[in-house]
């Protein structure tokens, strides 16, 4: 009985070479924006640079919820009498 083959997790990253992406640079960027895959640019075959889609962006309010600890209030005076008081 034959299996059939895992697949991976992450195929391999689209490479383009230096002149081609010069050419389409915009259209290549709108291309990793929209499908959050990474692109490689070759120069005579070889890997020089990677092109990555940023992470996607968190909004600002209440980004920090249930960051905080609350420890009741630390503005009042206390009840102990300081040493230093004396």
């Amino acid at each position: 009985m034959a299996s059939d083959p895992i697949p991976t997790a992450h195929p391999e990253p689209k490479t383009i070479p230096a002149g081609k992406f010069k050419a389409h640079c915009l259209k290549l960027l709108d291309e990793v924006a929209a499908t959050r895959e990474p692109l490689i640019i070759t120069k005579f075959g070889k890997p020089v640079a990677q092109v990555v889609p940023l992470p996607a962006r968190q909004k600002l309010f209440g980004a920090l919820k249930g960051s905080v600890l609350w420890e009741g209030d630390i503005i009042s005076p206390l009840d102990v009498e300081w040493e230093a008081n004396k």
